[in-house]
């Protein structure tokens, strides 16, 4: 209890709270005279013109507009590079290569649902590197597996999303369609 009562009677004067003290003026007394001394080869009396540089043209007020002089700086455009990358449906298989490859019957066929996937062409029953022919009711597209998936077993092959709208023919909302894979 005392240290309650101390704590209340001591601690207003720590944290700070004082009277309001008004900011006064600087009295005139307190600044000194200070003398310069001046160039003896000047007389006081003239004072030269200012220079190009201190001559105004007038004043500058709030509705004044300032132009600078001169014609504005030419636009810069910038262009940015342009590269011309592979597609990431294809895999690093020549044209050649596919069109030998797929000379003859395939190995075999696979029949189920294809689904979109945008990083290549998966099939989780075949390794990578091996070409495949995908047919379904838009057409037929040849492509090198390059990723393992689809996960569920309803799904022999996830696409490219282009590969699969060209392959599926259907409208842009759709997810799966029937296809056949042919691997050669």
């Amino acid at each position: 209890m005392l240290t309650a009562a101390l704590a209340l009677v001591a601690l207003p004067g720590l944290v700070g709270s004082r009277t309001f003290i008004p900011i006064e003026p600087v009295p005139a007394g307190a600044f000194q005279q200070f003398s310069v001394l001046a160039n003896t080869s000047r007389s006081m009396t003239t004072i030269e013109p200012l220079d190009d540089a201190h001559v105004s043209g007038g004043t500058v007020g709030a509705q004044t507009r300032i132009v600078e002089p001169g014609a504005p700086p030419p636009a810069v455009v910038r262009n940015r590079p342009r590269i011309e990358l592979p597609r990431a449906g294809a895999s690093s298989v020549s044209k050649g290569a596919l069109s030998a490859s797929l000379s003859g019957k395939p190995r075999y066929t696979l029949s189920g649902g294809a689904t979109f996937y945008d990083n290549g062409t998966t099939a989780m029953r075949l390794p990578r590197g091996t070409v495949v022919k995908i047919c379904g009711n838009g057409g037929c597209i040849v492509r090198v597996v390059n990723d393992y998936g689809p996960q569920k077993k309803s799904r022999v092959v996830d696409l490219y999303r282009p590969d699969f709208f060209e392959v599926c023919g259907c409208p842009s909302y759709a997810g799966t369609t029937k296809v056949t894979v042919y691997v050669y």
